[in-house]
């Protein structure tokens, strides 16, 4: 007589059943049913979480704005050169005017045998009520101004036009994406004075060389750096850069943009905006603290049933439904602020990586969102939660 042997079969829970896709649309139908249960909830942590990715993003957004105009202006001072000579009352940037400018008189540089060095004064004038960059150059002709294209769009003109520079009336000639409008010397000087810097190119064959700023500085009695946050000696006669030497992976120009960004990220709107961002972490971690107290009971009656490890997914997708509602709101908004308040200083670029940037906090918070509430859930017993009232 045979005997059939017996056989214990276990139904497993639907979600380990399921395939991976059917799985994650399991888990936001919970997602958004839990959601419409308590809509108010949502909507409040996303736009407290909002705020908070708003303040983040348009502060980033300036300082990317800033990383590039201050990479883009040092670029367009440079003009390939291998050294730039400033004064010894420094450069600074001139927002109004979107360019670098002299804050005093060239140093005196004779230049040694092979070596190209070009003085350009440096200030600033104004054309047709705007206010622009003005250098003096000896390359330039009397009669022509050669703008920029950038600086030729806020003036509103085009190659072949003409400007009135101090009463002169000058052909326009449009060269290059800089900021800066370009005349004769001898006019530049009747506005801006001595103002100015060199910049100097190496003898062919030594344009890639590390010891450029060192060997030309001791020609001409000047100190050299390739780091551009050291500030010329005011009581000193100038400073040279030196754009190709230094160690490191970053180029002169990277370096100084990054000094541009790091002034706007470590002032204190960009402090605050961190304070805001952990604000809104802090609010979210609170919602879903009331979400868990609130359904205790449900989660005890999961957790009895072997399905403890899925009230963990739950809370994930939940989270990270709130944070990418919030995302999507944050970077939107921060988007709008920019563009009515500082539309002269951001661009479309730099909004969109600060919401690269912003966008790789959200998987954290949206995890440790998650666990902190369910970490505190799974620690009683499913008696304890069932008995919850």
């Amino acid at each position: 007589m045979e005997t059939s042997a017996s056989t214990t079969i276990s139904r497993p829970s639907p979600i380990a059943t399921s395939s991976g896709n059917n799985t994650f649309v399991c888990l936001l139908r919970f997602a958004w049913a839990n959601i419409r249960r308590r809509p108010e909830r949502f909507v409040l942590s996303v736009l407290g979480i909002a705020l908070a990715i708003t303040c983040v993003t348009v502060v980033r957004t300036i300082s990317s704005s800033f990383a590039i105009t201050g990479a883009d202006s040092v670029t367009d001072v440079l003009a390939g050169s291998q050294l730039w000579a400033v004064p010894a009352a420094g450069v600074h940037y001139d927002s109004t005017t979107q360019a670098l400018v002299a804050d005093g008189p060239a140093p005196a540089i004779v230049a040694p045998e092979g070596w190209r060095a070009i003085e350009t004064l440096s200030g600033t004038t104004s054309i047709n009520g705007t206010s622009v960059s003005l250098r003096g150059s000896n390359e330039t002709p009397s009669g022509q101004a050669v703008l920029g294209s950038e600086v030729a769009q806020r003036l509103g003109v085009h190659d072949g036009d003409r400007i009135v520079v101090a009463g002169q009336d000058l052909g326009v000639h449009v060269v290059g994406a800089g900021q800066s409008v370009t005349v004769s010397a001898p006019l530049a000087q009747s506005i801006v004075g001595n103002n100015g810097w060199w910049t100097v190119y190496a003898p062919a064959g030594q344009e890639k060389s590390r010891s450029l700023g060192s060997t030309f500085g001791g020609a001409v009695g000047l100190p050299s750096t390739s780091d551009p946050s050291v500030k010329p000696d005011p009581a000193g006669a100038g400073l040279i850069y030196d754009t190709v030497g230094g160690n490191g992976p970053l180029t002169f120009d990277q370096k100084f943009s990054a000094l541009f960004s790091g002034k706007v990220t470590s002032s204190t709107l960009g402090i605050i905006s961190i304070i805001g961002l952990v604000l809104g972490f802090i609010i979210a971690v609170s919602s879903f603290l009331a979400a868990v107290q609130e359904r205790r009971r449900e989660f005890g009656i999961m957790s009895s049933i072997g399905l403890a490890d899925e009230v963990l997914y739950f809370f994930l997708v939940e989270s990270a439904v709130v944070f990418a509602a919030a995302y999507v709101v944050g970077v939107l908004t921060a988007g709008i602020a920019v563009w009515l308040v500082i539309p002269g200083i951001a661009t479309p670029i730099a909004w969109l990586q600060a919401a690269g940037m912003v966008a790789g906090f959200l998987p954290a918070m949206s995890i440790v969102g998650a666990l902190i509430p369910v970490h505190r859930l799974l620690q009683n017993r499913p008696v304890d939660l069932l008995g919850a009232r």
